[in-house]
């Protein structure tokens, strides 16, 4: 797992894909690592925040890219002290290489959760927070499968427990080592 040392590990994927459970559970499995969550930076916004919506304004676009930057900025800040940077968050679209662009860490690895829709519903029926609203799994599946360039590894998950996730992550970590330098 010396890979790994200093490094940023991306976890993304849809709304309910399991992000925050295998992120955290990676974390566990290495010997030094810091769980980055994305969302946290979006809380942090108080007054003034607009919530991204399918039809997005400049403002939450703006906000957006600022939590994308200021979590690539802690993860390497974690990463240059010599931790294991798991950074969890909904990267899709176009943004998965504009984020990538902004980590200076290398190694960098993303990983894409991308189990089916039919789990994605089930999992988001079975949690007490619910991340859809205005949003659809469909559209949000269709942004990740369509729309988000082909990098790093790309792992369908529907029938792995959040462990196995871990493991053939781990497993299959050369094929999540992206470098776009």
């Amino acid at each position: 797992m010396n890979e790994l040392d200093s490094a940023v590990v991306l976890v993304t994927g849809v709304m309910a894909s399991g992000k925050s459970t295998v992120a955290e559970l990676l974390c566990a499995r290495l010997p030094r690592a810091a769980h980055v969550r994305g969302d946290v930076f979006r809380r942090m916004t108080v007054s003034g925040r607009e919530e991204l919506l399918p039809e997005e304004t400049a403002e939450s676009r703006a906000q957006l890219e600022l939590r994308y930057r200021i979590s690539a900025m802690v993860a390497d800040a974690y990463a240059s002290d010599g931790w294991t940077a798991v950074v969890q968050d909904i990267v899709l679209g176009e943004d998965l290489l504009r984020y990538v662009e902004g980590v200076r860490t290398r190694p960098l690895y993303v990983v894409v959760l991308a189990p089916s829709t039919d789990v994605v519903r089930s999992r988001e029926a079975g949690r007490a927070k619910t991340g859809y609203g205005v949003w659809t799994v469909e559209a949000l599946d269709r942004s990740l499968r369509v729309e988000t360039p082909d990098i790093g590894l790309r792992l369908d998950s529907s029938e792995l427990t959040p462990d196995e996730t871990v493991s053939a992550i781990l497993a299959r970590l050369p094929a999540a080592r992206v470098d776009p330098r």
